[in-house]
C-alpha cells in the first residue's frame, strides 16, 4: 500500500487504528506475492466517501471481491464497466426489486455512499482469488473501532453473512434498526436473504425517524 493520507479520511482520521494498527497490516501486504483487491488508493474508499455524521445506514460485508477489475473499495459495488459476473451484487439487485418494487441496475454503488450509507467489509483487502485470506490481518480492529464510533446516535445496520454478524453483536438492537441476515453470495443468498426486505424496512425506520429514505434503486 502506498502511504495513506489520513487528511482524506476526514473524521474517521483520529481512529486509532491508522497508527497502531495499519502499518502491521502494510508489512504483511508487502509481502503478500499475490496481486491485492481493491487497488490500494482504494482500500479506504467506503470511509472516504461517508463520513461518520453522514452515516445512516452501514451495511457491513465480508471481504472485496477476489477477481480483476471487480473490487472498488466500497462493499458489494462494482464498477461500471465491470462486465462480469454480478454474483452478490446480482443477488442485492434481485431482492431490491422484490422488496421495493424498484429496479437497480447500476453497479457503482457511490450514490448509496453519497446518501448516508457505509458500505464497508470485515476485510478491507483480499488477495486474487483467496476469499477470506485476509480476515485475520487485523482488519477486525478498524471495523470494530468504527462501529463504536457509529455508537453515538441510532443508526441502521445490515449484517449481512457470519463474519459481520460475530463483529457487529456489540451493537444494540434496542437503540439501532439491527438486521441480520445470510450474506447474498450465491452460496447462501437462500438461507435467508433472499424475502428479508432489508431495504424496506431500513427506509421505514429511517422515514419513523425523520431522517429521510434512501433511494435504492438507479440514481
Amino acid at each position: 500500500m502506498t502511504a495513506l493520507d489520513l487528511s482524506r479520511l476526514g473524521g474517521w482520521s483520529d481512529l486509532p487504528f491508522f497508527e497502531t494498527t495499519l502499518p502491521k497490516i502494510e508489512a504483511a501486504l508487502a509481502a503478500e506475492e499475490r496481486p491485492v483487491f481493491p487497488p490500494a488508493n482504494a482500500v479506504f474508499n467506503a470511509l472516504e466517501r461517508c463520513q461518520p455524521d453522514d452515516t445512516r445506514v452501514v451495511i457491513l460485508g465480508q471481504d472485496p471481491y477476489h477477481t480483476p477489475g471487480k473490487a472498488d473499495g466500497l462493499a458489494f459495488s462494482i464498477p461500471q464497466n465491470f462486465g462480469g459476473r454480478l454474483d452478490s451484487l446480482g443477488n442485492i439487485f434481485k431482492e431490491i426489486e422484490t422488496d421495493l418494487g424498484q429496479i437497480r441496475s447500476k453497479t457503482d454503488l457511490q450514490d448509496w455512499a453519497d446518501q448516508g450509507v457505509l458500505l464497508l467489509n470485515t476485510a478491507l483487502t483480499v488477495p486474487q482469488g483467496a476469499a477470506k485470506a485476509h480476515a485475520k490481518l487485523g482488519w477486525s480492529v478498524l471495523v470494530q473501532e468504527v462501529l463504536a464510533k457509529l455508537a453515538d446516535r441510532p443508526r441502521v445496520y445490515l449484517l449481512w453473512g457470519g463474519p459481520a454478524q460475530k463483529i457487529g453483536r456489540t451493537i444494540d438492537p434496542d437503540q439501532n434498526l439491527k438486521i441480520e441476515t445470510a450474506h447474498p453470495s450465491p452460496l447462501s443468498v437462500y438461507r435467508g436473504f433472499f424475502g428479508a426486505r432489508p431495504f424496506s424496512r431500513s427506509n421505514a425506520w429511517l422515514q419513523a425517524r425523520g431522517m429521510g429514505v434512501i433511494n435504492w434503486a438507479n440514481p
